[in-house]
């Protein structure tokens, strides 16, 4: 079974900048997509970034060219690199593997980050 810890959150003002970290465990990380995503309070868990296994990646509309997704497969890590957080990026963040039809499709989540951004 996939263990997913993620890291890497924080409080930070509007206009600045974090990044996530996700071990991956408990799966052959290489053959994986992997993605991001996040829920904020009273709201459904949302995509935010995929990253394919050969490095193709997709970003949710709100976040286009304000986040990175990357991957490191020799240390089973997939990353966040967010930049110019804004208040509505404030949520609790998760990684998961592989495609699904909608995030309520994973049968398992790790811990997530709580990311707040202030104004």
């Amino acid at each position: 079974q996939v263990q997913l810890v993620e890291s890497g959150g924080g409080l930070v003002q509007a206009g600045g900048s974090l990044r996530l970290s996700c071990i991956v465990s408990g799966i052959i990380f290489r053959f994986n997509t992997m993605g991001w995503y996040r829920q904020a309070p009273g709201k459904q868990r949302e995509l935010v970034a995929l990253i394919t296994t050969d490095d193709n990646t997709n970003y949710a509309d709100s976040v286009k060219g304000r986040f990175t997704i990357s991957r490191d497969n020799a240390r089973n890590t997939v990353y966040l690199q967010m930049d110019s957080l804004k208040p509505d990026d404030t949520a609790v963040y998760y990684c998961n593997a592989g495609l699904r039809g909608s995030p309520a499709d994973f049968r398992s989540w790790g811990q997530g980050t709580q990311v707040t951004v202030s104004s």
